[in-house]
C-alpha cells in the first residue's frame, strides 16, 4: 500500500466517526473496566452519533467454496464495511491482531479497527486487506 491510500484511510471519515465514538466512551469511563462495558458504552454512543453498525455479527468462514459450521463474531460492523473489534488489556499482542486480520480474511471487509480500552489512554489499529492481492496492511 502507497504512502498516499495509507494518509487517505487514516483521514477517513467513517474510521474517523468510530474511533471518535470510542474516545468518548473512553474519556467517560476511563480504563480498568471489562470489555462488555465498553461494547455496551460503544453501542450506545455510536447510536447517539447515528453511527450505522451491527453488534456481534456473525462471520461465516468459507473452505473451497463451501460454508464451515464454524464461524467467528465480530463485535461491530459500521457502515457496514468496517470490522470493529473491542478489547480492554493491559497490551495488545499477535493473538488480537491475528484474530482482526482472520476476521477481514472470512468477511471479505476491506477495513478493519482493533480498539483497546485498557490503557490510560485509548489504543487504536487501523487495518486494510485488499482482495485483489490478499495483502493485509496495518495503517497506525
Amino acid at each position: 500500500m502507497k504512502g498516499l491510500e495509507r494518509a487517505a484511510l487514516r483521514r477517513d471519515p467513517r474510521t474517523y466517526a468510530v474511533i471518535g465514538a470510542a474516545m468518548e466512551v473512553h474519556s467517560t469511563l476511563g480504563f480498568g473496566f471489562l470489555e462488555a462495558v465498553y461494547h455496551e458504552a460503544l453501542l450506545a454512543e455510536m447510536s447517539l452519533r447515528q453511527i450505522p453498525f451491527a453488534h456481534e455479527v456473525e462471520l461465516p468462514i468459507l473452505y473451497k467454496n463451501q460454508k464451515l459450521t464454524t464461524t467467528y463474531r465480530a463485535d461491530f460492523v459500521c457502515y457496514e464495511t468496517i470490522i470493529v473489534e473491542l478489547k480492554a488489556l493491559d497490551n495488545l499482542t499477535g493473538k488480537e491482531e491475528s484474530q482482526i486480520i482472520n476476521y477481514l480474511k472470512a468477511s471479505h471487509h476491506e477495513l478493519g479497527l482493533l480498539i483497546n480500552f485498557g490503557h490510560s489512554s485509548l489504543e487504536y489499529k487501523r487495518y486494510i486487506h485488499s482482495q485483489s492481492t490478499a495483502k493485509l496492511v496495518r495503517v497506525d
